[in-house]
């Protein structure tokens, strides 16, 4: 795990030792401003023209002695950068060298080389792991710039002066030299849906590749390409399943979800596991326990506040497998007091103070001196766990009549209460008509990303908005997006579509994940995103993942002996911090008012300071749950001055 950059010249032969020769000095504080993900040391190649520079900070997990990078083919004609980890290293490399391979290490990194040599662009497929990486050919003067299938570990890129960049984090970009500013359209595209398009970032001419995809150079030519998209199956007719049938999917899934464990335990450090009260994390820490040869450590989030704390069912779950727990307690101050350091290592943004949460849980994992975890994102995505997912679903069937889905809903809301205004809709929206148009219905999360947009929207600044008046951001949205991935499919199956490319890519791996384990010098590893067990449960039915209301059945039923009953029983409950708006005490709301009423703050000439220092004001005006919906509203206010103030915008 680590830190990657590469930058190339894009002008035809460029002369040696001319002004446009690339330096290592750049390449040098490029690495260091990812110190983070490095700590182990930073190297880099220099091609002999001086046109072409690798370079890697590196988190030393896997050949610890010999696993330096960049790394070379055999020959010296490849050379390789590769963030994440390739899994089942071992066996593969044997494999390769029984092949006629002479691989130069035992990273499983080197994998990459060697596939792609065997199997030139199509080289992807083989790989099974996180990563991101930059490849570079000699033979064809071809470099490639490519992302893991889910977006994972993440990498982005911009055209400077006639040079491709390309880091793990644009605070490298901007320490090579890129300048660092902010994209108003991408702030106008948070502020309507909370994310950005899935190509860009919130800064200026500072692009991401995204997941499943490559960039390739060649001849001063940039090429993208596509090796893998979610590819859900087209609607249809089910056919019910028999008990024995089910009773085998159930073992199947347990077989490859236990392999994916156990393949994330390889490190020549321990590995410990995220824990919650959710049924995600419980899973993957009981396979971790089964497989471990040592008591496994476990670290939960403790929040003080009733209804958000899940201690007494993580110490339960902990107890249960005999893994020893370690609480991170997070204040309401603690929340907004390092949103910015939160904010700067993720190069994101908040609408809930989990992000500071899940930063705090990371540096208690690094403080601890732990270098690896496992956590259980993705398995929502692949077990369709999310109650919006249940509401598309609910909404869509033809089982029941109108009044029936309008119980059902209701009840759903009610017992997703943290949900609300986040993944769930709460309040007025902004218009969903080019979405409604593109798709025939509504996905609920968009419904809630439009509530929150209303209400971010009522406190932005009118002469900023002006500009967009005849831009839709849910227009360019379904633009953007292949509807040949979204026609013909369930409308639950377009709307996890929708969720992948923009919520799981863009904030719960890029921000959520990466963002704040990186930044701790911690690598995240992601059973539930396993490539072989998401082509499994792709194709499986519905009813085998959401049955009648309980939601992830295969998972629960696969685990059954393995979880407390308070985890087999407990409904869906998202990780999510008690919003600060309902419950923040008078230090924490002093704080919050100090931050927007700084001078910096009118810097962001997107927000308007008077209206978000009456809507602080007039909280206590506000029942609870208005009072919980405005949390949004202060996390990215409060996110983008901590962006401005870090990147000194």
């Amino acid at each position: 795990m680590c830190g990657i950059f590469a930058v190339i010249d894009l002008s035809p032969e460029p002369k040696v030792g001319s002004a446009r020769a690339i330096h290592g000095a750049e390449v040098l504080s490029a690495l260091r401003a990812m110190s983070h993900r490095g700590p182990d040391g930073q190297k880099y190649w220099l091609s002999d023209d001086g046109r072409l520079a690798l370079g890697h900070a590196r988190l030393a997990i896997i050949a610890v002695a010999d696993g330096d990078q960049p790394l070379s083919s055999s020959d010296d004609s490849i050379k390789l950068v590769l963030n994440g980890e390739l899994y089942n290293h071992k066996q593969e490399l044997a494999r390769l060298k029984a092949r006629g391979h002479h691989p130069k290490s035992s990273s499983d990194s080197e994998l990459a080389i060697y596939h792609y040599i065997e199997s030139g662009l199509h080289f992807f497929n083989a790989l099974r792991g996180e990563f991101a990486g930059c490849l570079y050919d000699s033979n064809k003067n071809r470099l490639l710039a490519f992302r893991d299938r889910f977006g994972i570990k993440p990498l982005c890129y911009t055209v400077f002066n006639n040079k491709l960049y390309i880091a793990s984090e644009a605070k490298a970009l901007f320490a090579a030299g890129v300048p660092a500013e902010i994209d108003e359209e991408s702030v106008f595209h948070t502020l309507n849906m909370q994310y950005t398009l899935p190509n860009r970032t919130i800064f200026k001419n500072i692009k991401q590749l995204e997941p499943g995809s490559a960039l390739m150079v060649e001849n001063g030519t940039i090429r993208h390409f596509s090796y893998f998209d979610l590819n859900y199956p087209p609607a249809q007719t089910p056919k019910p399943l028999t008990v024995k049938e089910e009773q085998e999917l159930i073992r199947q899934f347990r077989d490859l979800l236990e392999e994916a464990v156990k393949l994330r335990l390889e490190a020549e450090f321990p590995v410990v596991c995220h824990l919650s009260g959710g049924l995600d994390s419980a899973s993957v820490l009981a396979l971790a326990a089964k497989h471990s040869q040592a008591p496994m450590n476990a670290f939960t989030v403790s929040f003080a506040e009733e209804g958000y704390d899940e201690l007494s069912i993580a110490k339960e779950m902990a107890q249960h497998c005999g893994a020893t727990l370690h609480t991170v307690p997070v204040s309401n101050f603690d929340l907004v007091k390092n949103l910015e350091d939160a904010c700067y290592l993720s190069e994101g943004l908040a609408v809930n103070g989990h992000l500071s949460a899940k930063h705090l849980l990371n540096k208690a994992i690094h403080q601890a001196g732990f270098r690896v975890s496992l956590t259980g994102e993705g398995s929502d995505e692949v077990l369709l766990g999310y109650p919006h997912l249940r509401s598309d679903l609910l909404l869509s069937s033809e089982d029941n009549q109108e009044q029936q889905k309008k119980e059902k809903l209701e009840k759903l809301h009610a017992e997703n209460p943290m949900s609300q205004g986040i993944m769930l809709a709460q309040g007025e929206s902004l218009s969903l008509e080019a979405v409604e148009k593109a798709l025939g219905f509504l996905p609920a999360y968009l419904k809630a990303k439009g509530t929150m947009g209303y209400k971010l929207l009522a406190m932005t600044e009118p002469t900023f908005l002006e500009q967009f008046n005849k831009t839709d951001a849910y227009k360019a949205l379904m633009e953007h997006v292949p509807l040949s991935q979204l026609h013909g499919k369930a409308p639950l199956y377009q709307s996890l579509y929708l969720w992948s490319k923009t919520a799981l890519a863009g904030y719960i791996l890029r921000t959520l994940g990466d963002g704040v384990e990186m930044g701790q010098s911690l690598e995240g590893r992601l059973p539930f995103l396993d490539n072989k067990l998401f082509d499994f449960l792709r194709d499986l039915p519905i009813s085998i993942k959401i049955k009648g209301e309980t939601e992830k059945y295969i998972l629960k039923e696969a685990l059954k002996n393995d979880l407390t009953e308070t985890i087999y029983k407990r409904h869906k409950h998202p990780f999510v911090a008690p919003p600060v708006s309902r419950f923040a005490d008078q230090k924490t709301l002093h704080f919050i008012k100090e931050r927007i009423s700084d001078h910096s703050f009118k810097s962001l000439k997107f927000f308007d300071q008077k209206k978000l220092l009456q809507l602080l004001a007039n909280l206590d005006s506000l029942s609870n749950e208005e009072r919980a919906a405005q949390d949004p509203v202060f996390m990215m206010a409060l996110s983008y001055q901590a962006i401005y103030s870090r990147f000194k915008l």
